[in-house]
This record gives structure tokens, sequence and C-alpha cells, in this order.
């Protein structure tokens, strides 16, 4: 641990609030606990969040981020704020982390706006808090990566599939290469707002595939309707993109396709070329 850094426990409950109990060295009373949004955005309005410090045992000072603080999504980074004429900001590094509250959430299927926040640890050694604020949102679930094909089992938030739903798998910077299949009938015996559908390799891996390439997964509720990301953002998971791997299946001489999530845990079908010889 950094001598000028302090470190603080993480508790996360299900409805969003954070809490905050920072240690070794505990900081003055007078400081606050200050979260920035990572990048340009956190030095605009709104980019920038003070939690003033309580002190619930001695030795200990806690913060408390309430789910009903508005905090965009992106990536906040922690500090402590030390106050007067030239303010003084200390890094905040990762303790404890007790997130098992946030694993299987199920919001209210009719709620406009899904949320999570997940504190992590980033890779250079800073405590930071993760934030999905989605309206409205389809939720990825079981995920099967077929011979054929991958086939997937969500739930949508604050919409309802209708006439002519269906999942577009999109090329990002070739607007011309996108393909669609339906969703399948939900299940009757699964939750509200569920949703499957199954995507063939071959389709998408028809063009050329001179690189590795990433088709992001969209729903499209209804016929005209606007596009949801399928992501998968209800648990304790920050980052999906190495915790969560898939095997791969020929899809077209010479590629191979899998299913996949990126770092924001947006889920993707993945191309890449095979050399002859595997």
């Amino acid at each position: 641990m950094s001598s000028t850094a302090v470190r603080a426990d993480c508790a996360a409950d299900r409805a969003g609030t954070i809490t905050f109990d920072l240690t070794a060295p505990a900081p003055a009373l007078d400081s606050v606990l200050l979260l920035r949004r990572r990048g340009a955005a956190g030095r605009k309005p709104g980019g920038t969040i003070r939690i003033p410090l309580s002190r619930p045992a001695p030795g200990r000072l806690r913060a408390v981020l309430p789910a009903s603080a508005e905090l965009a999504e992106g990536r906040w980074d922690a500090y402590v704020e030390k106050p007067g004429d030239e303010p003084a900001e200390t890094v905040v590094e990762p303790g404890l982390r007790d997130l098992r509250a946030l694993v299987d959430r199920c919001p209210d299927t009719s709620a406009a706006t899904v949320s999570a926040r997940v504190p992590y640890p980033t890779l250079d050694g800073r405590l930071a808090v993760r934030s999905w604020v989605r309206a409205p949102h389809a939720e990825a679930g079981t995920v099967l990566a077929g011979p054929s094909g991958m086939t997937v089992k969500g739930v949508l938030y604050g919409v309802e599939a209708g006439e002519g739903a269906a999942v577009e798998a999109r090329l990002p910077g070739e607007p011309d290469r996108v393909h669609s299949v339906p969703l399948t009938a939900p299940d009757p015996d699964g939750p509200a707002g569920s949703f499957t559908f199954t995507l063939p390799y071959a389709p998408p891996a028809a063009g050329p595939v001179p690189e590795a390439q990433r088709w992001q997964l969209w729903l499209i509720p209804a016929t005209g309707a606007a596009g949801i990301r399928i992501s998968r953002i209800l648990d304790d998971v920050w980052s999906r993109d190495k915790s969560f791997v898939y095997p791969g299946h020929p899809a077209a001489p010479g590629v191979r396709a899998t299913p996949c999530y990126t770092t924001d845990n947006d889920l993707c079908l993945r191309l890449e070329p095979v050399p002859a010889d595997r």
C-alpha cells in the first residue's frame, strides 16, 4: 500500500447504495470522499461527486453513496479530498469488497431505468466504481456457444417485446453489415420479460474477415423501434471480457466464431481468421 494512499473497505446493497469505510490511515473528519468520472467527462458539470464523512467507530471514517444519488454511466475513480485554500487529493486503494448482495439481481421488469454500480480495483491498484445506467435494458443471461450458432437467454427491462422483435448483429464502422434474427417465443416458465434468440455464425462470417471483428448485439423490441444493447450488468462482475470465456467454433472456411463480452460487459460475437494449419 502506498504511504500516501487511504484504504477503503466497500459494501454494496441490492438497491445501489455503496458504503465506504476508510482506514489506514484515516483522513481528517472534515475531508470528503470524492468520486470523479474518468476522462474528459470528469471536468464537466456533474463529473464529480463529494460525499461527506462520518465516524461510525474510533479510527474509522465512513462515506455513503446512496442509491438515490445520480451516477452517470462510466468509471468513477475514488479520492479523499482535504479542504483548504488549495484542496489536496489522496488516492483511495481498495480494501475488502462485500458485493454479495449484487449477485443475480432481478429488478422489476417494468422499471423505466436499470442502474448498476460495482466497486472494483483498477489495474494500477486504485479503487473505482463502474456505473451503468440503461433505459431500457436487455440483460443477457445464459449464453450457449453451439457448434453452428450462439443461443442467448435474457430479460428485457423497461419495454415489452412486440411484433417484429429481433436481434441484430452489427459490425461497428460498417453500417451495411447487419444480420437479423427473430426473438423466439418467450419461455412460459421463465421470468417476466424473458427473451431467447439464436444467432447463426455463418451469415456474419460470409463477408471478409481480414482481422478480428467484434459484432455488437442489439435487441430490437418491435419493428421500427430503436435498438437496445445486450449486456450483462446485474451482478458483481465489473468487467467480463477475460472472466467469461466461451468455446470457439468454425463459422466459415478459415474463420472462427466465439461469443464474448467487452470490458464494459456488452455481449458480442467475435470473428477471427484462423491459420490454415489450425
